[in-house]
């Protein structure tokens, strides 16, 4: 199925979707080193939530590229920055291999890059049958390290955390580490989540907090921390006087199972050897506090509302950064759904083209975009795809007419009044953005909400129904 993006960084971006929500790679077809430059961002996002995804860029026929044409670049320096894999077909009888080792690398999972002279692409090759490329076995379970997890949660009952990233968010890989908390652990995610299965009767699980203060204060009674699929938390960045690492000095650091190792059969290996056999008594799912049905709207408000109507099954696309802050926490009781925190890398820009992704991998699911306004402005012309595409996708967009993350970070290092050019390049009021305009032009139906009321009525209608639809609420 071919899908037509308007910028490179919205096709980059829907692989990245896609690769989340189906376990394998869709493939994006970009022109030469300025079209893999344009989607270079969302990339890097891709790359760091581990997604599976293939590049395969253009380029100049072999024998061309010493004339240095005006598109000549080098697309390798490019791709390795933002890749795990990449190669340059050197000819028409090595696109077969080439292809099988892009698909092997993709399947690790990661993005690979392939890329495509034009005179590999038209040349004559080998009539030989062609062969399907097989995906990687996942590595074997590394029965030291799980010796080691469990003296570990052995050693300091109460006081051992478990983080679990990537896969091990899923919701089976959650059941059987929610069983080590028979074990005396508590259980945490990554600060920035590729995807995660939750909701309903699910067991809970404790986000590492943004702000680097919280995340400090949340790890300061854990003395060993035990890796599944996942990093060592880091603040998002360097603060004066604050750690980069937050786990706390002393803190023992215990990988159980790396991000490309297989964590569901690793975690139930560590179960047996506790001898934790029985899953803990399921939690209740705790009731939603009551939505507001008028009055202005709010962070808070908008976050009770999306919970309460949230249906079962659907995929969350969170790139509402400032806005909707708490929604991680109170959409635990929601309906059982999937959560992708798309900026997994700091790389704004990746919402719309996420939710594009994740409708074309789950067209029987409804997809529920929160997008800030600033950052969806990087890749805007992704509502076009939508709307080309029939795309079964309601997007939020919350507009507070405001980069309201950097007026954050400005405060974080010590500025606390801003001057008129300071607050020129961190505000979107003039002229404001028309989300509605800008969502019609593109073919997409729109709707304006400023009350609690209003919001919850669009939002009711656009869930009841499919296609693509876009409410803009004011804040």
């Amino acid at each position: 199925r071919c899908i037509l993006g308007l910028f490179e960084g919205v096709v980059t971006g829907a692989a990245d979707g896609y690769g989340r929500m189906a376990d394998r790679p869709a493939v994006t077809l970009v022109h030469t080193g300025p079209g893999l430059a344009n989607g270079l961002a969302n990339l890097h996002n891709a790359r760091r939530a581990r997604s599976p995804l293939i590049n395969v860029v253009g380029d100049h026929a072999s024998y061309h590229l010493k004339f240095d044409a005006p598109l000549t670049t080098d697309i390798e320096s490019l791709a390795l920055v933002m890749s795990d894999w990449v190669h340059r077909i050197g000819g028409p009888d090595d696109v077969e291999a080439g292809v099988q080792g892009a698909w092997r690398a993709a399947m690790a999972p990661g993005v690979a890059t392939l890329i495509l002279p034009a005179d590999s692409a038209w040349g004559d090759a080998a009539a030989t049958p062609l062969s399907k490329a097989a995906s990687p076995s996942p590595a074997k379970i590394d029965e030291a390290k799980v010796r080691a997890a469990a003296r570990a949660l052995r050693k300091a009952p109460g006081r051992v955390g478990v983080l679990l990233g990537g896969r091990a968010l899923r919701a089976d890989c959650v059941a059987l580490a929610d069983r080590l908390r028979g074990a005396g652990a508590r259980v945490f995610s990554e600060m920035f989540i590729a995807r995660m299965e939750r909701g309903g009767a699910r067991a809970p699980v404790e986000r590492i907090p943004y702000p680097v203060d919280l995340a400090l204060a949340l790890l300061a009674e854990i003395d060993v921390l035990v890796l599944v699929g996942a990093r060592p938390p880091v603040a998002f960045f360097a603060y004066p006087g604050k750690p980069s690492a937050l786990a706390r000095e002393g803190c023992e650091i215990v990988e159980l199972a790396g991000p490309l190792d297989d964590v569901k059969p690793a975690l139930a290996a560590l179960a047996e050897e506790l001898a934790v056999q029985r899953a803990s008594p399921a939690q209740a799912s705790a009731v939603l506090p009551a939505a507001p049905t008028q009055g202005p709207l709010t962070d808070e408000a908008m976050t009770l509302i999306v919970a309460h109507l949230l249906p079962e099954g659907a995929i969350v696309c969170d790139e509402a950064l400032t806005s909707m802050r708490n929604f991680f926490n109170v959409s635990q009781n929601a309906a059982p759904h999937d959560y992708l925190m798309l900026d997994t890398g700091g790389a704004i820009g990746a919402g719309i083209p996420a939710m594009i992704g994740a409708a074309v991998a789950c067209p029987d699911r409804k997809v529920i975009g929160l997008q800030a306004d600033g950052s969806g402005m990087y890749s805007v012309q992704g509502l076009w795809t939508l709307a080309r595409e029939n795309l079964d996708v309601t997007v939020i967009v919350f507009a507070n007419r405001a980069y309201a993350i950097l007026h954050l970070e400005m405060r974080n290092v010590g500025v606390t009044h801003f001057g008129r050019n300071a607050r020129r390049m961190l505000n979107l009021d003039d002229p404001p953005l028309d989300w509605v305009m800008l969502a019609r032009g593109m073919g997409v139906e729109a709707g304006r909400a400023e009350t609690c009321e209003e919001f919850a009525k669009l939002l009711k209608g656009a869930l009841g129904r499919r296609g693509p639809f876009l409410i803009e609420a004011e804040l």
